[in-house]
């Protein structure tokens, strides 16, 4: 009995040695699934004694929980979606200081890291555009739209699908984008009168090119890469570079302030900005342009040299009284008649 007793103190002593070993990173990710779950797959085949505890949420949502929980954080790390909300946190003192080299980086994403002090690094661009399924405007015999303008025309009536700005970045650079396009009050006017052609207000900004491409809504407003890799899987879903010039975001990785795995989470930064790792985008359908000089960019990613961007102003839109404002007057001016809870 006695011996029994001392090997089994030995299993627990060992069992508990192995637990106390294993690390754990708190990760948010706000690019779609797959990418997701890739990242997580390739960080913990390098790191063996780590596990990856990661959720997806869109970054309006993950800008509200960062917020609740200032000074107890949940999340060590915040991974993907549109630069803006990554910018506010920073504003904000809600994350820190990576301490990444960034010296590979691509312009746009040492931008990124300039405005926020180092707390938000830029990991992939996309530029904002509108798409439509061929079939359902050729079978309704609707012209398809060339221009930001023809979003407005009647003949979109119940044909058009876009995100919520309240919970979607994706939504939030479009309205950016607009104020920066057309200044501020004609931007709302506009927004109000496609409003009145939206059909549904959706909480993730890549849901309404989905929808668009099995069918569900004839148009749709999001990111251009998303587009190109619903065509790619066969659906009928064309994408539009809008004649008067567009917006585009740069996806961002933070770290959250009091993140309880610092040392965790700054390895995952590093991985995150690895030239090979952002090549590994396209294995999921991912077609961003990534941040790494010297990652390969897929040939179905948008040629974003092509296409005629506006000079988004990150620092302003990225400011979190601009975006509380903005956000604000959305829904006095705009607003959607069913919020999805």
């Amino acid at each position: 009995m006695k011996k029994f007793g001392m090997v089994s103190s030995a299993v627990l002593m060992m069992a508990g040695a192995t637990a106390a070993s294993a690390d754990e990173i708190s990760v948010v990710c706000s690019a779609e699934q797959d990418w997701c779950d890739l990242m997580v797959a390739a960080f913990e085949a390098e790191n063996a004694d780590t596990d990856v505890l990661m959720v997806r949420k869109s970054t309006g949502e993950t800008l509200a929980q960062i917020r609740a929980e200032a000074g107890n954080p949940k999340i060590d790390v915040w991974w993907g979606g549109t630069g803006d909300p990554h910018l506010i946190a920073a504003e904000e003192g809600l994350t820190q200081a990576s301490g990444a080299d960034t010296s590979d980086l691509l312009g746009w994403a040492q931008n990124m890291a300039t405005i926020s002090k180092g707390r938000s690094i830029g990991i992939y661009a996309g530029a904002l555009a509108m798409a439509y399924n061929s079939e359902i405007l050729a079978e309704k015999g609707i012209a398809p739209p060339a221009c930001w303008a023809d979003l407005e025309d009647p003949r979109f009536v119940g044909e058009i699908q876009v995100a919520n700005p309240n919970s979607s970045g994706t939504a939030y650079t479009e309205l950016a984008t607009f104020v920066q396009l057309f200044g501020e009050d004609e931007a709302y006017t506009k927004l109000a009168a496609i409003g009145q052609n939206v059909n549904s207000y959706t909480k993730s900004g890549s849901a309404p090119s989905k929808a668009a491409a099995r069918g569900e809504t004839g148009v749709s407003i999001g990111f251009m890469h998303d587009m190109v890799n619903l065509a790619a899987q066969g659906f009928p879903l064309v994408a539009v570079a809008p004649c008067e010039g567009t917006g585009y975001e740069v996806g961002a990785v933070s770290i959250i302030e009091g993140a309880r795995n610092l040392d965790g989470a700054k390895a995952w930064v590093e991985f995150a900005l690895r030239a090979d790792i952002q090549s590994r985008a396209p294995e999921t359908g991912s077609f961003q342009v990534p941040s790494n000089s010297n990652a390969e960019v897929a040939p179905e990613s948008p040629d974003l040299a092509s296409i005629k961007l506006i000079d988004y102003d990150f620092a302003t839109y990225g400011s979190s009284d601009t975006r509380a404002r903005l956000l604000a007057r959305w829904d006095s001016d705009v607003g959607d008649p069913n919020p999805q809870q």
